[in-house]
């Protein structure tokens, strides 16, 4: 396996005790690159965790796939990072991609409202198939207007992933497909 130097170079100058960011490029896709995230992300290591990924993003690489297996703790700074990541890989075209996140930190995802603006999988193949460009169904079937299956509110969802109902906050699942699901 390649290490973090040889994919981004420089990656490694600088490190945090705090959280430990590991870089790999999956064979099955160029398009995009995996982070995997061990350790927390708060306000003392938020501006680390920001400045390494900018360097990722800076190299060329504007589908990020985070692996959050090993990622214990998140706190509402290093969800505004993830979403200042989002609007750096926007405009390049890219997006991204949330993995394996553990309940605890999926928990205060959906508590702030965010869980609605990332893409989460739960599995690495999943998170490398959004990346591909065949994906073409989707654009058939988003955007999707539907009504929540709980107080039917009207909805509109722009994408496949996971979202809070605006109304009565419900959490809700619209598979690539278009079926909703509560949860």
């Amino acid at each position: 396996m390649a290490s973090n130097d040889d994919i981004v170079p420089g990656f490694n100058e600088e490190k945090d005790d705090s959280l430990r960011i590991t870089l790999e490029r999956p064979e099955e896709s160029s398009a995009c690159i995996i982070l995997y995230l061990n350790g927390y992300i708060d306000t003392y290591n938020s501006a680390f965790f920001q400045k390494r990924v900018q360097a990722v993003v800076e190299a060329g690489y504007a589908n990020l796939i985070f692996n959050c297996a090993a990622l214990n703790y998140v706190s509402s700074t290093g969800i505004g990072s993830f979403t200042a990541f989002l609007k750096l890989v926007k405009p390049k075209g890219g997006d991204i991609v949330l993995l394996d996140i553990q309940p605890k930190v999926y928990e205060v995802f959906q508590l702030l409202g965010f869980s609605q603006f990332f893409n989460i999988k739960d599995n690495l193949s999943d998170a490398i198939a959004f990346f591909r460009q065949d994906f073409a169904e989707d654009s058939e079937i988003f955007p999707k207007v539907f009504a929540c299956p709980v107080c039917a509110k009207k909805l509109k969802a722009i994408k496949p992933g996971r979202f809070r109902c605006s109304e009565c906050k419900s959490i809700l699942a619209i598979d690539s497909k278009g079926e909703v699901s509560v949860g």
